[in-house]
């Protein structure tokens, strides 16, 4: 029987450790009293106003909080909650007493004051507050440097003020903290700010920054597109025009769905330079490897119209027409080249047949993330402030390009 007590001993002492270790996760010491942390959430309201919140209904889950909170005045997680809700409604200066106010409790612990902290920090970005919400999330990774919610937001202010440097190394702090999870993601990011950076250093004429920092930029991420067309600029700046065409024909390889950024570009120098045809073999090569690129069509199109081939630029517009029959921007194409012909009968029908159901558009783009929409194409969302999240958004799929004649 001996040979059991210690087993037995330590069968008694596991069942103790457990049983007060549920006791500590349950019931909390605060000012000398025991309270039960379980007591808030088991309240009706509680459940009431957690499922108010998930329908979206946030004043009636304003009120059962509410409730729930005055049931028991120590369940922070609630008071945070409330907090957090009011700020949502726009009620900033609410959510800024309620977390202030749970500041001032004695005895929070280190990540509960971190989480408090990154609350207040929200409602000062909300409320427009810049210091004090910088101020605030630096405190948050002071007291749990691997906030990654604090550093989230730190590169997002910094990237509202314009402060590329600091919004990059914060930034890295959150790759090197997330190196398991996306890395193409942070490396996508990174390369946009290096571009932002390098933005800067351009127009401080300080062309060495800038290229470094757009090289560094494609390196992190070769469809940096902006990258490339900066870099294509910079050497056009210091009059080298064949590393330009050379960065921005890469761009084309790299990226041809977000090649037609580059035609201005490309046209323009190859027009300076005594080579058009460099543009022309481009375009001619995009079209062939995706017959359904409307752009490039539309690009060489204007180019054949500027040199007086209006009869060719019109074949393509109507090729572009077929596989984009909403642009408005190729529809102003195809009038300037039916005036350049004076108008002939024949080609007026053409286009008419063409376009009796189209409805013209401004080749709208949507952000992917919250559904903002654009004209032109942006590389940050001005409403969620995330990057590279436009796409073009189409009214009807491009027709089989088979039938088109060019």
């Amino acid at each position: 029987m001996n040979g059991f007590e210690p087993l037995l001993a330590g069968l008694l002492a596991l069942l103790a450790g457990l049983a007060i270790g549920k006791a500590w996760e349950r019931y909390k010491l605060r000012d000398g009293k025991w309270f039960d942390r379980r007591r808030t959430r088991q309240s009706p309201h509680y459940i009431l106003g957690l499922n108010f919140l998930v329908a979206n209904q946030i004043d009636q889950a304003i009120e059962e909080l509410g409730r729930a909170a005055s049931l028991e005045n120590d369940a922070l997680e609630v008071h945070m909650i409330l907090g957090n809700l009011y700020r949502e409604k726009g009620q900033v200066g609410k959510a800024i007493t309620v977390h202030q106010s749970l500041l001032q409790r004695p005895r929070l612990t280190r990540l509960e004051h971190a989480h408090v902290l990154l609350c207040l920090g929200l409602d000062y970005k909300r409320g427009g507050f810049v210091d004090r919400a910088l101020e605030a999330f630096n405190e948050v990774l002071r007291l749990d440097p691997k906030n990654e919610y604090a550093l989230v937001n730190l590169q997002k202010l910094h990237e509202e003020q314009h402060q590329w440097t600091e919004a990059y190394d914060t930034r890295r702090r959150l790759s090197a903290l997330t190196n398991t999870g996306e890395p193409s993601q942070n490396q996508a990011i990174l390369a946009f700010l290096d571009n932002e950076i390098g933005l800067e250093a351009m127009r401080r004429k300080d062309f060495p920054e800038a290229i470094r920092r757009f090289d560094a930029a494609i390196d992190l991420d070769a469809r940096a597109v902006p990258a490339y067309l900066n870099l294509g600029d910079v050497r056009v700046a210091q009059g080298k025009d064949q590393d330009a065409a050379t960065v921005w024909e890469k761009l084309i390889e790299v990226a041809p769905d977000r090649a037609y950024l580059a035609f201005d570009r490309l046209e323009a120098l190859a027009v300076r330079t005594g080579s058009p045809e460099r543009f022309t073999r481009v375009c001619r090569r995009l079209i062939d490897e995706n017959p359904q690129d409307w752009r490039a069509r539309l690009a060489l199109s204007r180019h054949l119209a500027a040199s007086g081939r209006a009869h060719d630029a019109l074949d393509l517009q109507f090729a572009a027409l077929v596989q984009n029959p909403h642009a408005l921007s190729i529809h102003q194409a195809i009038w300037r080249a039916l005036a350049q012909l004076q108008y002939p009968a024949s080609l007026v029908s053409r286009y008419s047949d063409l376009t009796r159901h189209a409805v013209f558009y401004l080749d709208p783009h949507v952000c992917m993330r919250c559904r903002y929409r654009s004209t032109e194409l942006l590389w940050q969302c001005p409403h969620c402030h995330d990057w590279n999240t436009f796409v073009e958004e189409r009214i009807a799929p491009a027709q089989d390009a088979t039938e088109v004649e060019v």
